[in-house]
């Protein structure tokens, strides 16, 4: 009942068998002429089930976001973006691109810019999570927030 943040899972405990099965459909889906939200979002999932975490990755992660976007904007889709743009380009660079999303209102939004600010601005890390915690609605996202609030002290 708890989340698991990426960065934190246990890669040994993944089920190896689906993601084989998701990589099969994946490879599968890829024949025809077209490519839809699916598609993209599908590969996205295969670059997470990577447990490299390399340049290489974060970037086919990124390119396959800004395929996302280019066929279905989403304000949420770009949130996501933001996060694979930060592991290729850096924090800076990714807090520019965060800003200009309309999430304001979004828990999820303020975690990630919380979490862009480390190491730049203590202040705005606090702030960002605040907000974050105020905003979120289950006891899990909750409990996340405030240990990363707890944890700046």
């Amino acid at each position: 009942g708890e989340y698991v943040l990426y960065q934190e899972q246990n890669h040994e405990k993944w089920n190896s068998e689906l993601i084989v099965k998701g990589e099969y459909f994946l490879n599968s889906s890829a024949k025809g002429n077209s490519i839809s939200k699916y598609h993209l979002e599908a590969a996205i999932a295969y670059w997470h089930t990577r447990p490299v975490d390399n340049k290489e990755k974060w970037e086919q992660i990124l390119q396959h976001y800004n395929m996302l976007l280019q066929l279905q904007y989403s304000p949420m889709a770009a949130l996501n973006r933001t996060y694979a743009f930060a592991k290729v380009r850096g924090k800076e660079a990714a807090l520019k691109e965060a800003l200009k999303i309309d999430l304001k209102g979004n828990h999820l939004f303020h975690s990630l810019v919380g979490e862009l600010y480390r190491g730049i601005d203590p202040q705005k890390v606090k702030e960002h999570l605040q907000i974050a915690l105020s905003l979120s609605k289950t006891e899990a996202e909750k409990k996340l927030l405030q240990e990363k609030l707890d944890s700046l002290l």
